[in-house]
Order: C-alpha cells, then sequence, then structure tokens
C-alpha cells in the first residue's frame, strides 16, 4: 500500500504534494461566548444576549480568531493641546476601546487610563513636547493619530 498521483506514480514521502499552513488551525481552550446588545443599545456589555460562539475543544483556523478582535478606532482626542509638563487629563472617542491596555503620546506612556465604554476611554498626559503621535494598544494590535496631541512650550517670560 502506498500514495499514489492520479497517474498512478507513487508518492514519496519527501515528495508529499503539501504546503505550509498560513492560517493554522487552534483548539479553544475555554468556552468562548460573543455579546449583542438587545435592540440599539449603547454597545455596553450590560443589557446584552451572550451567545456561546464556541465550546471547549472546538477547533479553528486562526484568522476566524483574528477576526474576533477588531483594531479600536479614533474618532476623536479632547483636549488635543496641552502643557509640556503633562498632567492633561484627555478624553479618546472612538469604537472598540473596551480592550485598550495602554495609551502612548510620543512614546512616553499615559498615566491614570479609564476605560469608560467600547467608545471612550480617559487617560493622563506625561510630559512632552511638541506634536506627538498618540498610539492606543489591546490585543488586536496598535493604532495610533499622527499629531493627535500637541504640548505648548511654557510661556517664556
Amino acid at each position: 500500500m502506498g500514495l499514489y498521483r492520479q497517474d498512478g506514480t507513487r508518492i514519496m514521502k519527501a515528495a508529499f504534494p503539501a504546503a505550509s499552513l498560513d492560517d493554522p488551525p487552534v483548539r479553544v481552550t475555554d468556552d468562548v461566548y460573543i455579546s449583542e446588545p438587545y435592540g440599539r443599545g449603547d454597545g455596553q456589555p450590560e443589557g446584552s444576549k451572550r451567545f456561546l460562539l464556541y465550546p471547549a475543544g472546538t477547533i479553528v483556523f486562526r484568522s476566524a480568531v483574528d477576526q474576533l478582535f477588531t483594531a479600536a478606532t479614533i474618532t476623536s482626542i479632547n483636549p488635543a493641546t496641552g502643557p509640556a509638563a503633562g498632567g492633561t487629563t484627555v478624553t479618546i472617542n472612538g469604537a472598540r476601546l473596551d480592550g485598550i491596555s495602554a495609551v502612548t503620546f510620543g512614546g512616553a506612556a499615559g498615566t491614570e487610563l479609564r476605560l469608560r465604554s467600547a467608545s471612550e476611554l480617559t487617560v493622563r498626559t506625561p510630559p512632552g513636547e511638541g506634536a506627538v503621535a498618540v498610539e492606543l494598544a489591546d490585543d488586536s494590535g496598535t493604532v495610533s493619530r499622527t499629531d493627535g496631541f500637541t504640548y505648548e512650550a511654557p510661556a517664556a517670560g
């Protein structure tokens, strides 16, 4: 017994016609639920329906898992300016912000990150200077807004 091509030629193990998987299967280790709000709602998990998406042990492609973790978006940063000494409490509005774990201003970490909802968070600016990118990090990667915050130079005097 062996493996053969359609034309009858034998397939040797070293020449087995296979390719590396770009999308490997993964086994789900816990029951995974998805949440949908009742009606239009505000996107908050409270007042939502939960459905079993993947029972523990289910095998799914990595791409299916990756699609569940869509990147956040930034729609506004307010205020967009503050003192070079830092300490400004900034409100960031957008979508899918509830998974944000860190916010940086020109590469420096913001402090006192508070997730208000899936569409709003607040964070305190670190010291900095000039116009800097604001970057949000979550499981999906990072999203940034170039020149999202501008540090104002101290008044000369």
